[in-house]
């Protein structure tokens, strides 16, 4: 008996009200641990506060005291607290997200609420509430096993012992435990929680469970590496422009005001807040596609991926079932017509493939079955009712049959009733060969129709001395049945979409070979290499598998071991894979591919434990649609890069030339934080929110071990920072000659802003035309166009804030011949240096 079925039975199992849930949960806190917990703002400001561009920012400002420029300090004093309360809201709503991905990666708990099933978020499990287990679950509280079928769990992340443990059900208070944390590895059970949190074992000892582990990706250790080989000679820079300065003017505060500007201008602190950012927000688009992120690097790497080997049911067809085909006396019946009737042998073949069912379904297989009993034979559905199951033999990798043994209560005889792999079911009946060939041909037929073929038999037994295995009974085969899965309306398109962004789609599954290769054929897949079964697998060497591996899209009756196996071949040939999985055993699998997907509906705790994200339809388009958003977050994210590093070379020149060339400094901390205002928004939110380019899904997969910072890349980079640096400085010793100091200074920086903004612009295209970039819809960018230009002006014109970044307003001709220069270059640059 199921476990839900015993509950039903029984009225102390209805479990708490939702309004007692609410109740305990507002006393008794989340069901998590302190180590869960995000960082508070204070903490959050704490950090920031810490960072080298701040304490840059501060000394600049102590500077202005010290000089006795107090406007300037109290501005540049503004300024910082504005950008650390900015930088401090990000990061804060930055750990609110990473706290919904740390709630999604936690167990999920199927608990009795209100008397109805319920699945929360383990985090919302109370004491007193009734947890259901079945296998491949984690125990998301400390509870007393009230129910248990077959029941054990590993509890090795307690004791450090590998070995399953048996647990039986018990009424009294002291009964056998579940722990927190612990695995269900067989059987079903139910659960009275009676502890959570910090008041379980797990919690006592002080275990972290957390599973969104901080793990270092290839990008984040290059960005780490980039930026610590930047600030090194930052800081020698620096101190090399303080002493000259100082020496060759005999004015050490400004010379140590020079080379905190030179510093700031290029420490690349927004390299790794722009990867943060993008990665974060990433994951929250992809969650708007039906995909979960687990760990942030799959973000961007689902974009890389050459292999997608994905699971038929429930991911390529509607995991929607129902029992098309029934067998019986070499008669088929077809349930699909609406004049469908069953005769007597028919039904005999549904009556006991609904015994060897689960009666709370849960496999969408068995729910068809019940669902044609219901309509069919009802009878059968009642008597059912009324006999007591004895013994369970469950389906296993070596014997794929269920094995039902009920006990009549009018005789005490057992009844058997096997329904299974129709291969395996024949050789339990132990049919000669010649029949069993036949009956192979006829079960290849039919799967060649698509459909998902199951044999039935039944049997009698009169003694309590049960066999071990089923194959200890006599059994009779009394025929097949035929279950169809309708295909998902938009594979066929998904899988188009896959071959034209040249991803290989590879299907596997644990259906028939034929049943494998009509689906394959209905959605698209290329057949023309034909299938390749578990057993195959399982018996060719590893080279044979590998080279099979390159053009073979089809594998049947694979085990999850087998799935193991292809992986690494697939890998072997230089794949990037990306496995789907849902199961206990998929989890080696999952974690051996490049990118694991767990299955969010029919997955077990475990399998979303071990991969990178999560489908939370099972739905393949979905994971499609992740490939693509993947796609566009690392092609933005070498956009924004891109203009990063072209932005810090004229900051970094304008820093450093006019006082090797002995002019007056022309920039200040002021005026690098004005740029700042315009680089931090843009590089984090303006390049993220562009949409992908319309060949986004026509480009072939990235190479493996490409760079972020492609020679490519770094050359367009270099060529664009150096035209603005070359025009920005030439405007500036022309205009030195002319004008007096303070209008130079305002004309230079006019041409600093101006092409800045036009570097956004040029950097936000690859092979796209600039008049394609000019009309992608990215209202981000125009806002800060407008707000950059009105603080400009700002600067230039209002008295008071122009006294404090030295500026006097320059004439309005060489202002206009500056803006229209600037914008000409860049776009000039930008156009030519473009790379597909």
């Amino acid at each position: 008996m199921s476990v839900a079925a015993s509950i039903a039975n029984r009225e102390r199992h209805r479990g708490l009200t939702s309004t007692e849930a609410e109740q305990r949960l507002r006393n008794e806190g989340p069901n998590e641990l302190p180590s869960q917990r995000p960082r508070n703002l204070l903490a959050i400001t704490g950090e920031v506060l810490t960072e080298p561009m701040f304490l840059l920012l501060i000394a600049a400002a102590a500077i202005y005291i010290v000089l006795g420029d107090t406007r300037g300090a109290l501005v540049l004093a503004g300024s910082i607290v504005i950008v650390i309360a900015i930088t401090t809201l990000q990061q804060h709503r930055t750990e609110h997200a990473l706290a919904a991905l740390r709630d999604l990666s936690s167990p999920r708990a199927l608990v009795i609420r209100d008397g109805v099933e319920r699945r929360i978020p383990g985090r919302e499990v109370v004491t007193g509430d009734f947890i259901l287990l079945r296998e491949g679950d984690r125990v998301p509280a400390d509870g007393i096993l009230r129910e248990a079928t077959a029941f054990s769990v590993d509890e090795s992340i307690l004791t450090g012992e590998s070995l399953p443990v048996e647990k039986t059900a018990s009424t009294s208070a002291d009964g056998e435990r579940v722990f927190s944390g612990s695995l269900v590895v067989r059987g079903f059970g139910c659960a009275e929680v009676v502890a959570t949190g910090v008041r379980s074992e797990i919690g006592k000892i002080g275990r972290s469970l957390t599973t969104l582990q901080a793990e270092t990706s290839p990008l984040f250790s290059e960005v780490r590496r980039i930026v610590r080989w930047v600030a090194v000679a930052a800081v020698t820079l620096c101190a090399a422009i303080a002493l000259i300065y100082g020496a060759s003017r005999s004015d050490w505060l400004g010379g140590v005001l020079a080379g905190i500007t030179l510093a700031m201008g290029i420490l690349p602190e927004e390299f790794p807040v722009v990867l943060t950012v993008f990665l974060a927000m990433g994951a929250g688009r992809i969650s708007r596609a039906g995909v979960l992120t687990r760990r942030m690097p799959a973000v961007e790497s689902i974009g890389a991926a050459t292999v997608l080997a994905v699971d038929k049911t429930g991911t390529l067809t509607e995991n929607r079932m129902q029992v098309a085909l029934i067998e019986a006396n070499d008669v088929s019946t077809d349930l699909r017509r609406s004049a469908a009737c069953l005769d007597e042998g028919a039904k005999t073949v549904l009556a006991t493939a609904l015994a060897a069912s689960e009666r709370d379904a849960f496999d969408p297989m068995e729910r068809a079955i019940h669902e044609a009993a219901r309509q069919h034979v009802p009878v059968a559905v009642a008597r059912l009712a009324q006999m007591d199951l004895a013994k369970e033999y469950d389906l296993t990798p070596e014997l794929p049959a269920v094995t039902h043994l009920w006990r009549r209560r009018e005789d005490r005889m057992f009844e058997v009733a096997v329904k299974g792999a129709p291969e395996t079911v024949f050789g339990l009946c132990r049919i000669d060969d010649e029949k069993r060939a036949a009956l192979l041909r006829r079960v290849a037929a039919h799967a060649t129709d698509g459909l998902r073929m199951l044999a039935v038999a039944r049997g009698t037994c009169d003694s309590d001395a049960l066999p071990d295995t089923p194959r200890g009974f006599r059994l009779e085969l009394l025929g097949l049945i035929g279950l169809a899965d309708p295909l998902r309306n938009d594979v066929p398109t998904a899988l188009h979409e896959c071959s034209e962004a040249g991803i290989r789609v590879v299907m596997i599954t644990g259906d028939h070979p034929g049943t494998a290769l009509a689906i394959a054929s209905q959605a698209g897949f290329d057949t023309r290499a034909g299938v390749l079964t578990g057993a195959e697998i399982e018996s060719l060497p590893e080279d044979e598998l590998q080279r099979l591996a390159q053009r073979i899209n089809i594998y049947a009756r694979a085990r999850p071991d087998h799935k193991l196996r292809l992986v690494r071949a697939f890998k072997a040939n230089g794949e990037i894979v990306a496995m789907t999985g849902d199961g206990v055993n998929d989890a080696p699998a999952l974690q051996g591919a490049h990118i694991g997907v767990a299955m969010g509906s029919r997955g077990t705790d475990v399998a979303r434990e071990a991969a990178a994200l999560v489908l939370v339809n099972d739905d393949f388009g979905s994971l499609v649609a992740a490939v693509r958003l993947g796609r566009r977050i690392y092609s933005n994210l070498r956009h924004a890069m891109t203009y990063l590093v072209a932005v810090h070379i004229p900051l970094a020149g304008l820093g450093l030339l006019p006082v090797l060339f002995g002019w007056p400094l022309l920039l200040f901390p002021l005026h690098v934080l004005f740029l700042e205002f315009v680089i931090d928004p843009a590089c984090a939110f303006v390049f993220e929110a562009d949409a992908e380019a319309a060949d986004i899904m026509k480009r072939k997969p990235r190479p493996t071990n490409e760079s972020l910072f492609s020679a490519a890349m770094l050359k367009r980079s270099v060529v664009l920072g150096i035209s603005v640096l070359l025009l920005c400085i030439t405007v500036y010793g022309l205009a030195l000659r002319m004008l007096s100091d303070s209008e130079a200074r305002a004309l230079a920086f006019i041409a600093v802003v101006v092409s800045n903004l036009a570097l956004i612009f040029v950097s936000r295209a690859r092979s796209e035309s600039l008049t394609t970039v000019f009309v992608k819809p990215n209202r981000i960018y125009w806002w800060i166009v407008g707000l950059a230009s009105l603080a400009l002006a700002a600067a230039i014109g209002v008295p008071g804030i122009a006294a404090a970044f030295q500026f006097a307003v320059p004439p309005s001709t060489a202002t206009t011949m500056v803006v229209g220069a600037a914008m000409t270059l860049v776009l000039a640059c930008g156009w030519a240096s473009r790379h597909p």
